[in-house]
Formats: C-alpha cells, sequence, structure tokens
C-alpha cells in the first residue's frame, strides 16, 4: 500500500501536531544552526544556511525562545555534521537579521570584466 494512503487511512492524531498547533499560536519557527552570541549571554545566533556562500544569521534573546526542536544534521561532501534545531521565537520579538559582506567596487570589476570580454 503507498504510503501516503496508508497515513490518510489511520486518522491518528499525532502528538507532535498537537505539540507544533499549541506552538504556532505565540509562537514563530526559526531553523538552521544555533550559535552562542559572542558578546552577550542572553542572546543566541541562528544561522540560517550554515553550508551556503552566502552567510546570513539571525539573532534573538534566549528569552524570547518558547521551544527548541532537534532536526536532522547537513553532512558536508567532506564528511563534516552541522547542527540543525528549529527554535520558537515569541510573536512581536526582536529579532535582528544580519547579511554580512565585503565591502568592494563592483563598477571597477564589471569594468575589469568587459575590458577582458574586447
Amino acid at each position: 500500500m503507498p504510503i501516503d494512503k496508508l497515513l490518510r487511512e489511520t486518522g491518528e492524531k499525532f502528538e507532535l501536531d498537537t505539540y507544533i498547533r499549541d506552538l504556532t499560536v505565540e509562537y514563530v519557527p526559526f531553523t538552521g544552526t544555533i550559535k552562542q552570541h559572542p558578546y552577550e549571554k542572553d542572546k543566541i545566533i541562528l544561522i540560517v544556511d550554515p553550508l551556503s556562500t552566502r552567510l546570513a544569521y539571525l539573532e534573538f534573546n534566549t528569552g524570547d525562545i518558547g521551544a527548541a526542536d532537534e532536526l536532522p544534521s547537513l553532512v558536508t561532501l567532506a564528511g563534516d555534521s552541522v547542527r540543525m534545531v528549529r527554535i520558537w521565537v515569541k510573536k512581536g520579538s526582536l529579532g535582528i537579521q544580519s547579511l554580512p559582506f565585503i565591502v568592494e567596487d563592483t563598477a571597477e570589476r564589471f569594468r575589469k570584466k568587459t575590458e577582458e570580454k574586447d
């Protein structure tokens, strides 16, 4: 029997459904790998996509986090694993989103590429 049909026919309520439904009333989920803030002990940093070349992270107060769920880890091609979590942050809380970048003269870089083509 196909798995989707089996799941439809069970009709059971799973504890996980209730857990998530209750949390979504007051909290919003965010997923990534979590680190302690380097300077402020009452804050955490959540790296949204830790294997991406464009590093972005979110910063939250630990007091605003209502729950945390461990998710399956990510594994790099080199065999290193990255621990993933889902945190539930209270609605209305202040979060900071950061997208670090290297400052450079993109116009200069564009001119160089144009000159190379000529």
